[in-house]
C-alpha cells in the first residue's frame, strides 16, 4: 500500500461505534489492554482506496475530561499517537448529546469526520436532518450511517480517505473568551508544546484539568508561570467550578442552536418507542419485577445452561489429559514420575479454566444483547440508588447474580462481568465482594456440615447461608469504599438511556467471541505461574523416608501375593517382571476409566476391541474371562489392583500431611484454634483455594474409611471423629461462615489478577478476606461457646444482627445529603 493512516473512532457510549468498528475491520480485530488500566483496547485493519487503515475503537466518553479511566484513555490516545482522521460516531436521534465533545475533538485541531449513525432511527422519531447545513457549521465532513444495517460504509472509508489536516475550530465561550484568547495566547509562544492546539490546552487548564496540568508539567521546565496565570483566570470567572460550568454551558448553547437550525422535528408531540417502553419496564412496581425476570433469564441461560454444555465440552479437554497422559512418562506402581504429576496438574489447572467457556461464551452474548438493546443502562437505573448506599453501582447487580446470589453460581464469570462498571471504585469493590457469593463449588461443603450438625434445620439453614453472603458482600463493599478504596476515582454519575434497538447476531457474537478470547489467553499467562507453587506446597517434602519403606515393603507383599496367586497360571508369561505387571496396572486402569465414560454397548465394544489390538497379552486378565486360567488371572490383578489403590491412597493422605501445606495447617492451629478448626479443616481450606470443589475432596482423603470396617459415608466417618473430639454444631457455624467469606478460588484470584491489572489487589483479594473470615469465625464460636448457644442459635443471632447492621446502613440519613442521580434523558 502507498498510504498508511491511523483513524480513531470517539463517541459516547451507546452512539454504536462498536457497530461501525465492526463494519469497517470484519474479523481482522486485535482486542488488549490499553497499559495500566483494564480498558478495552479495540483495535483492527482494513484497506482502501490504496491505504492501509488502522482503525482504533476508543473508550466510550462523555468529554475529554479526565474524570474516568476512560476518558482519559481516549485523550492521551489523541495526544500521544496523533491519528490521521478522528471519526466522531454521533447519534443521529440525540444529536445535542454528542455534539460537545464533537466542539472539543474539534478544538484538538485533528482532521475530524462525523459519522451520524441510526439515521433509521432519527426518521423513525420524524426528525429530517439538514445534512449541508450541519456541514456547513461544523465545518467537516458528515457521513450518514446505518451501522446495524451495514450501510454508510464505503461513504464513511472513502471520506476517511479524503480527510487532510484542518485548523482548530473555535467556540465562543462568552464572557470567558478574553481569559480563553489570554491564556491561548501564552500557550502558543512556547516551542516544548507543539503539536498540541493551544486554544484546547487553554480551556482545559480554564476546567482546571488536572491531566491537562500535568501535561504542561510535563512539557514545560517551568509551567508555574502559565499555571498562576491560569488560576488568577479562573478566579476572576468566579472559581473553577463557575468557569467549567460555563465552559458546559456554551457548548450546550452552541448544540441547540445547531440542531435547531438544521434538524426539523416533523411529528411533534409524538412519544418515540423506547419512552413507551419504558413507561412499561420502568415502572415503580413493574421495574423490579421484569429484573428479577431479566436476570433470573440471564442466570438459567449462562450458568445452568452454560454448565449443560459442559458435558459436551469436558470430554474433549478430557481426552486431551488422555493425550497428555500418553505423551508423559507412564505412571508408576506406587510413585509417578514428577513430570508425569506436574504436567497432568497443569493440564487439571487449565482444563478447569477451560471448561468455563461455554460459559463465557453465552454470558458475554447476554450480555452484548442488553448492552445493544439499551436495556444494560436500566438495570443501572434502576438499582443504582439502593446499591449506591452501599458504595456500589447499579451495574453490580449482573455480576452478584452470576457469582451466586441464587446458590450455584460462579465467581469467575462473576468477575469477569464487573468491566463494564465506569465508576472504578465500584467496579474495585464489586470485583473484591463477588467471591462473596454462593458459587456452586461452596455448595457441597454447606451440604456435608449441614447433612452431619443440622439434619432437623437444613432448609433454615440453607436460607441463612444464602442471604447472609448477600448481606456480608454489601457491608463489606461499604467498608472498603470508606477505608482501602477511598481514594480509587468516582467519576460523575451520567446515566443515559438510550434508545432501544435489536442488536444484530454479528455484533453480538463478535463480543462474545472476542471477549472469551480475551479470557482465555489473559488466564493462560497468570494460571501456570500459580499451578506450580500449589503443586509445590501439596507435593514436598513428601513422604518421610521411613513411611515410604513401610509402603514399598506393603507393595512388595501385595506384588508377590499376585504371582502367587497366578502359580502356574498359563498367562502368567505376560507379566514375567514387575516392568510388564506396572504397564498390565496402568492399562487395565486406563481401560476402566475409558468403559466408565462409555457412551452406550457399542462405544463400550469399540474400547474392547481396541485394547485387544493394542493389549493382546493382556486381555485375559482384564477383559471378560472365557475360561478358569483366564478368571484367576482376573481375579488376581483385581486384588493387586485394589491394593494399589488402597496404597495410592494412604500414601497422598501421608503426602498432604507431610506437605509444605500440611506443614502450614498445623502451624495455623494456634490461630485457628480459636474458630475450632483443627490441622485437618486447615490443610482442607488451603487445597480449596486451588478448586472449592476440593476441600470436600480433602476432607474425604483426611477421613479416611477405617480399615476393617463396612462402607461409611464422608458424613458418617467425620461426623463420629469430630464429635469423638468434642466439635459441635457451633463449630461447623463458624466453617460455614469462614467457608462463605473465604478468599476467592485460584480461577477467581486470576480473574481478579485480570480484571485489576494489579498483583496488589490480587494478593489482598487473598489476605483480606482470609483475615475477615477468621476474626468472623474466631469471635462467632467464642461467643457462642460463652453463652452456651447452640449452632442454629448462634446462626439466627449472626444473621439477625447482620441484617440489622445492613439497615442501618441502608437506611437514609437525614443529615446526610445525597447527590442527585437520574437519567441524563431527564437532565436540561
Amino acid at each position: 500500500m502507498s498510504d498508511r493512516r491511523l483513524v480513531a473512532l470517539a463517541g459516547q457510549q451507546n452512539a454504536g461505534k462498536s457497530t461501525l468498528f465492526n463494519l469497517l475491520t470484519g474479523l481482522t480485530q486485535h482486542i488488549a489492554n490499553y497499559p495500566g488500566v483494564t480498558v478495552d483496547k479495540k483495535s483492527g485493519r482494513y484497506a482502501h482506496a490504496d491505504q492501509s487503515v488502522e482503525v482504533v475503537d476508543l473508550p466510550g466518553c462523555y468529554s475529554l475530561t479526565s474524570y474516568s479511566p476512560e476518558e482519559r484513555v481516549a485523550r492521551n490516545f489523541l495526544i500521544e499517537d496523533r491519528p490521521d482522521v478522528v471519526v466522531n460516531v454521533l447519534d443521529a436521534s440525540n444529536l445535542r448529546r454528542g455534539l460537545p465533545l464533537t466542539f472539543q475533538l474539534l478544538e484538538m485541531g485533528m482532521p475530524v469526520i462525523v459519522a451520524l449513525n441510526m439515521m433509521d432511527v432519527a426518521e423513525g422519531r420524524g426528525l429530517q436532518i439538514d445534512l449541508a447545513a450541519l456541514e456547513r457549521r461544523l465545518c467537516v465532513p458528515v457521513v450518514p450511517v446505518i451501522g446495524r444495517k451495514g450501510q454508510g460504509g464505503e461513504a464513511l472509508k472513502a471520506a476517511i480517505a479524503a480527510a487532510r489536516d484542518t485548523r482548530p475550530a473555535t467556540l465562543n465561550y462568552g464572557a470567558l473568551e478574553p481569559a480563553v484568547a489570554e491564556l491561548q495566547a501564552r500557550l502558543a509562544d512556547r516551542g516544548e508544546l507543539a503539536g498540541l492546539s493551544a486554544r484546547w490546552l487553554a480551556v482545559k487548564l480554564l476546567e482546571a484539568d488536572a491531566e491537562a496540568e500535568r501535561l504542561l508539567a510535563a512539557r514545560l521546565d517551568n509551567p508555574h508561570p502559565i499555571l498562576d496565570l491560569a488560576h488568577r483566570l479562573r478566579a476572576q470567572a468566579g472559581g473553577a467550578e463557575m468557569a467549567a460550568d460555563r465552559i458546559a454551558a456554551a457548548r450546550d448553547m452552541l448544540a441547540a442552536d445547531i440542531v435547531n437550525g438544521c434538524i426539523i422535528a416533523t411529528r411533534a408531540g409524538h412519544v418515540p418507542l423506547s419512552e413507551r417502553i419504558d413507561r412499561v419496564v420502568l415502572n415503580r412496581f413493574v421495574a423490579p419485577v421484569f429484573l428479577v425476570a431479566i436476570v433470573w433469564a440471564i442466570y438459567q441461560l449462562s450458568i445452568v445452561q452454560g454448565y449443560e454444555l459442559t458435558k459436551v465440552t469436558w470430554p474433549i479437554l478430557a481426552g486431551f489429559r488422555n493425550l497428555a497422559a500418553g505423551v508423559l512418562p507412564d505412571a508408576g506402581f506406587l510413585v509417578d514420575p514428577q513430570v508425569r504429576s506436574l504436567g497432568l496438574w497443569m493440564v487439571d489447572s487449565v482444563n478447569t479454566l477451560l471448561n468455563y467457556v461455554p460459559i463465557f461464551l453465552i454470558l458475554f452474548a447476554l450480555i452484548a444483547i442488553l448492552e445493544d438493546s439499551g436495556y444494560m443502562a436500566r438495570i443501572a437505573f434502576i438499582l443504582d440508588r439502593i446499591l449506591h448506599r452501599f458504595g456500589l453501582h447499579g451495574q453490580s447487580t449482573l455480576p452478584f447474580i452470576l457469582a451466586g446470589v441464587f446458590a450455584g453460581g460462579c465467581a469467575v464469570p462473576g468477575v469477569m462481568a464487573t468491566k463494564g462498571i465506569p465508576d472504578a471504585r465500584a467496579r474495585m469493590a464489586t470485583i473484591l465482594t463477588v467471591p462473596f457469593m454462593n458459587c456452586m463449588a461452596k455448595i457441597p461443603l454447606y451440604t456435608l456440615l449441614i447433612n452431619i450438625y443440622f439434619p432437623e434445620a437444613k432448609g433454615l439453614m440453607l436460607f441463612y447461608l444464602s442471604t447472609i453472603t448477600v448481606i456480608a458482600a454489601l457491608l463489606v463493599a461499604k467498608l472498603l469504599t470508606t477505608s482501602v478504596l477511598r481514594h480509587h476515582e468516582t467519576a460523575p454519575f451520567v446515566m443515559e438511556l438510550p434508545n432501544y434497538h435489536l442488536p444484530t447476531i454479528r455484533g453480538v457474537a463478535q463480543r462474545a467471541f472476542d471477549r472469551t478470547w480475551l479470557y482465555i489467553k489473559k488466564v493462560g499467562t497468570v494460571v501456570v505461574a500459580i499451578a506450580v507453587v500449589i503443586y509445590v506446597l501439596l507435593q514436598f517434602p513428601g513422604v518421610p523416608a521411613e513411611r515410604e519403606v513401610a509402603y514399598q515393603s506393603r507393595a512388595e507383599t501385595a506384588i508377590a501375593d499376585f504371582y502367587t496367586a497366578l502359580g502356574d497360571n498359563p498367562h502368567r508369561a505376560a507379566v514375567p517382571d514387575q516392568a510388564a505387571l506396572v504397564a498390565l496396572v496402568n492399562a487395565a486402569t486406563d481401560y476402566r476409566a475409558a468403559r466408565l465414560n462409555a457412551g452406550g454397548r457399542a462405544a463400550a465394544e469399540a474400547i474392547d476391541a481396541r485394547f485387544a489390538e493394542r493389549f493382546p497379552d493382556f486381555v485375559p486378565f482384564v477383559l471378560r474371562a472365557q475360561d478358569d486360567a483366564a478368571r484367576a488371572a482376573s481375579a488376581a490383578l483385581r486384588d493387586l489392583a485394589n491394593a494399589r489403590t488402597t496404597l495410592r491412597r494412604e500414601m497422598r493422605q501421608d503426602k498432604i500431611e507431610s506437605s509444605f501445606l500440611g506443614m502450614i495447617g498445623r502451624s495455623m492451629e494456634p490461630v485457628t484454634q480459636f474458630a475450632d478448626f483443627d490441622w485437618k479443616i486447615n490443610v482442607a481450606l488451603l487445597a480449596s483455594f486451588a478448586a472449592r470443589e476440593s476441600s470436600v475432596a480433602t476432607l474425604g482423603v483426611l477421613f479416611d474409611q477405617p480399615e476393617g470396617e463396612g462402607a461409611q459415608t464422608l458424613e458418617q466417618r467425620m461426623g463420629a471423629e469430630q464429635h469423638a473430639e468434642g466439635r459441635t454444631a457451633l463449630s461447623a457455624v463458624a466453617l460455614m461462615l469462614f467457608f462463605a467469606l473465604y478468599p476467592p478460588c485460584l480461577a477467581t484470584v486470576i480473574m481478579v489478577r485480570v480484571q485489576t491489572d494489579s498483583y496488589r489487589w490480587m494478593g489482598f483479594a487473598i489476605v483480606f478476606p482470609t483475615l475477615l473470615g477468621l476474626a468472623v469465625a474466631s469471635a462467632v464460636f467464642t461467643l457462642g461457646s460463652a453463652l452456651h448457644l447452640t449452632g442454629l442459635q448462634t446462626m439466627t443471632a449472626v444473621y439477625l444482627l447482620s441484617l440489622a447492621a445492613l439497615l442501618i446502613v441502608a437506611l437514609p440519613k437525614p443529615w446526610l445529603r445525597l447527590p442527585s442521580r437520574r437519567p441524563a434523558q431527564d437532565m436540561p
